[in-house]
């Protein structure tokens, strides 16, 4: 029976549960091969034997992930378990049976309804950051986490720079576990070290895969966030010719629906344009039009910029509710939001851009959208684009000759910070 003692005789102390059991969330963030899947497996025999666990969620990928890696894998369930307390996997059911009563669902991370509903005293995730949808995902299976005395997650994965992850990792509920491929070296083939070693070391794939470091930038991405930082303001340092309030509507409002978009920017007179606030949020139609008329007044904006690939004259008819004197102006997508955002991201590069102050929001969806890859959509990125676009290349510069009227707008435009 000595291969089925993994606390005593198997298991390395970092594949180990923290012993201090009031955490809510233990994070094994561990590269190719390092042994997170066995670790996630033997907590959950244990957790079963120990009959602290009865009613268990087991979250993959895939269907077909957590029944070839969690349940039937090598490093699975069934595999680590002692042939007198051998779980039974019925497939038509989803569902691992022990003979303590125990019972454990397997879901999908691609299908996060699955999760909307069913009630679990322990669960396993894994590779979290290859879900398609993984914060509705996760936030179901939390929201389902309410069996048992201390109902507890274990999230195995490498590391990818997705907001949930970084968000875990900030949560003082949560135990941060890292390891790499080379930590469990007694374990892997020599061949596979020697292949990996010449083709991944000192790479940025090696360092994410194999030494399970967390890449704050997104490969494929428009942004970075070093990038971001460098072109960082405290206050836009001279007047402003003009300012826009962009909008990038949702088309539903639910809890599940998409933010509403909303970015306000300035063009100053260093030619420079200034990010001045993203109010982006999930509003309803009558909420996201009084929240960007109300920017447009407290910023002394020139006009709204409305994208109307969704919304249509509904856009501007609802705007108009609010206040029939605003200055509108449509805007249609005839390209996708990366094509879109490209140019935009030039002008980044160019030193063009700078926010004044920090959109911890706006600024990860910049640096974390790449098509194919991101989770929902980019509402405030979009709406960024749209207000940037305005500035740099719908604007055109003219001397007011009434001097009247250059002082009111000179007045106008210097002092909207204030209010």
């Amino acid at each position: 029976m000595l291969p089925y003692k993994w606390r005593n005789w198997n298991a390395r102390p970092e594949q180990l549960p923290p012993p201090d059991e009031s955490w809510r969330v233990w994070l094994i963030l561990a590269g190719r091969g390092c042994g997170k899947t066995r670790s996630g497996a033997e907590w959950i025999r244990e957790e079963v034997e120990l009959g602290r666990a009865k009613r268990i969620a087991l979250v993959g990928e895939t269907a077909s992930d957590v029944r070839n890696v969690m349940v039937e894998g090598e490093s699975g369930i069934l595999a680590i378990s002692p042939p007198n307390f051998r779980p039974i996997w019925e497939p038509s059911k989803r569902q691992l049976r022990w003979p303590n009563g125990a019972i454990a669902t397997a879901y999908s991370g691609d299908e996060p309804d699955q999760l909307r509903g069913p009630q679990h005293d322990a669960a396993w995730a894994d590779e979290l950051a290859k879900w398609k949808q993984p914060s509705k995902a996760f936030d179901n299976l939390e929201l389902g986490l309410r069996q048992g005395s201390n109902p507890r997650i274990v999230v195995t994965t490498t590391p990818k720079p997705i907001p949930l992850l970084r968000q875990l990792i900030k949560d003082p509920m949560t135990v941060v576990t890292r390891g790499s491929t080379y930590d469990n070296r007694a374990n892997l083939a020599p061949g596979f070290l020697n292949r990996i070693k010449k083709k991944y070391e000192g790479t940025r794939l090696g360092q994410q895969e194999l030494y399970a470091e967390m890449l704050e930038d997104m490969p494929g991405a428009l942004w970075n966030h070093s990038q971001l930082d460098a072109l960082r303001v405290n206050h836009v340092p001279c007047d402003c010719f003009r300012i826009v309030v962009a909008i990038d509507p949702a088309v539903t409002c639910g809890e599940d629906s998409s933010e509403t978009g909303i970015v306000v920017a300035a063009l100053a007179q260093d030619c420079q344009v200034y990010v001045l606030a993203d109010l982006s949020a999930r509003l309803s139609p009558n909420d996201w039009a009084l929240k960007a008329v109300q920017a447009y007044h407290h910023y002394h904006a020139d006009c709204i910029i409305g994208e109307v690939n969704n919304g249509g004259d509904m856009i501007e008819r609802i705007l108009r509710t609010v206040d029939p004197r605003i200055a509108y102006r449509p805007v249609h997508a005839s390209h996708g939001k990366y094509v879109r955002a490209e140019p935009i991201s030039a002008s980044y590069e160019q030193g063009t851009v700078h926010h004044v102050g920090r959109f911890p929001e706006l600024e990860e969806q910049m640096c974390c959208y790449v098509p194919g890859q991101y989770e929902g959509s980019p509402d405030r990125m979009d709406a960024l684009v749209w207000a940037v676009t305005e500035l740099l290349f719908n604007t055109r510069l003219v001397e007011i000759e009434d001097e009247e009227d250059d002082a009111f707008q000179r007045n106008r435009r210097a002092n909207y910070w204030r209010f």
